[in-house]
């Protein structure tokens, strides 16, 4: 039986900051997947922008990632382990305690930004395509990294696909997550409309935490504070129902927490695999306007209805508190550095509006109509802003509808740059 793919293993070495070439260097994992029919053709690449930050590429396997045999059909397709990620020089808990110092620690992780990773991408495919164009598949933080490519360094895109992830090229930190929270509330309330139950049960399981000291697997305390975290999920396609059947088993016939419930709240609120989606999210709204000052924490102190109080118990989202740097395991390395970085007033500009407004490169993007992690409404107004570029919206899936769509949503994309649609 022939395997679905044929894959290439590859390793690059870079520039830790690529303005000082001769300086500190870092590998960088990609992998090459082609169809096995089509492995000794020239066929074109396409560069895959994983989401995030911090998130590794998937690894392939027969039918996952879901847009992957679409792309095969035509396409050479390089699966990119971000700086930091997976296989390329990661970024980890145990890697961070080795600094000396939480400066020290904050300089290098301020190298882990959109701009440095185009840097990257760029010396690859310099390296593999003969100096050619690619194209680009840019998922959720995808996007907003290709944003930043076609500031940078157009000259190497042929044509880009961006799934849920067109930024606000001039968003602030505050502006976003003001505009999150009512999204999210709105999602809470959608899922406790679907499982009523589930609304009592998180009530329950948050007056039995602040009654009594419960830990997780690894020795954290689980507070209300952290129980609510796990509302991230309610924006995927199969949000709903995995937090369902979490919560599902989540007490035992004693009104005790299971074992099996907390050692999957520990897995999925630890950060262990992706410390980076915590240490680096709000710094992607960081572009010179001064610090971003822990924008999701000061915003929360205006929305009452997300008080612990309040009933029904409102989940939280895609935010980052400086509290998680002190009372979880796998983020405690790095709570002084994250605390530099919020007070940083100088991080360099993302986006060039003006190259972006005159931009060429076809680009063809998703925006989900109730996207609960990126605003509609900025990526609508990002598209305004953008030369050539083609936009879909519509709600038929989640923020993750490039995979579970089975291919649809690349293809049309697709069809979209080429203006076959």
């Amino acid at each position: 039986m022939n395997p679905a793919y044929t894959t290439v293993d590859h390793v690059f070495t870079v520039p830790l900051d690529h303005s000082a070439p001769n300086g500190e260097h870092i590998q960088v994992f990609a992998r090459e997947v082609v169809d096995p029919a089509r492995a000794d053709e020239r066929l074109p690449w396409l560069l895959f922008l994983q989401g995030g930050p911090g998130g590794k590429s998937p690894r392939p396997s027969a039918g996952s990632p879901g847009w992957l045999d679409q792309a095969l059909q035509t396409h050479r397709v390089l699966l990119l382990d971000q700086r930091g990620t997976g296989r390329s020089t990661p970024v980890t808990a145990r890697a961070a305690a080795r600094f000396t110092s939480p400066a020290q620690l904050s300089a290098y992780l301020g190298h882990f930004r959109a701009d440095s990773i185009v840097a990257d991408a760029e010396l690859i495919r310099r390296q593999l395509c003969r100096d050619e164009p690619w194209e680009t598949l840019g998922q959720s933080y995808g996007g907003f990294l290709t944003l930043t490519y076609l500031s940078r360094a157009p000259e190497g895109l042929r044509a880009c696909y961006v799934t849920g992830g067109l930024p606000g090229l001039t968003a602030t930190a505050d502006e976003v997550y003001a505009r999150t929270y009512p999204r999210v509330r709105d999602r809470v309330l959608d899922f406790y409309a679907r499982y009523p139950d589930d609304a009592r049960r998180l009530r329950q399981i948050s007056d039995l935490l602040t009654t009594t000291e419960i830990r997780l697997p690894d020795g954290d305390r689980l507070t209300t504070r952290r129980l609510r975290t796990l509302g991230l999920a309610l924006g995927m396609g199969d949000g709903f129902e995995r937090l369902h059947w979490l919560l599902e088993e989540s007490l035992d016939t004693d009104g005790e927490l299971t074992d099996t419930f907390l050692h999957q709240v520990r897995n999925l609120t630890g950060f262990t695999d992706n410390p980076l989606y915590a240490v680096l999210q709000e710094t992607l709204y960081g572009q010179g306007a001064g610090p971003t000052g822990w924008a999701a924490a000061r915003a929360l102190d205006g929305f009452a209805e997300f008080t612990e109080e309040a009933d029904p118990l409102l989940l939280t989202g895609e935010m980052i508190y400086p509290w998680m740097f002190r009372e979880i395991t796998g983020l405690r390395p790095f709570a002084d550095a994250a605390d530099l970085l919020a007070a940083r007033p100088d991080w360099p500009p993302l986006y060039d509006a003006r190259r972006l407004a005159a931009n060429q490169v076809p680009l063809a993007a998703i925006v989900y109509h109730d996207d609960m992690y990126v605003d509609a409404e900025l990526s609508l107004r990002t598209a305004r802003e953008v030369g050539a570029t083609r936009v879909w919206v519509t709600n038929e899936w989640e923020h993750d509808g490039v995979t579970t769509s089975g291919g649809r949503v690349l293809a049309r994309l697709m069809d979209l740059a080429a203006g076959r649609a």
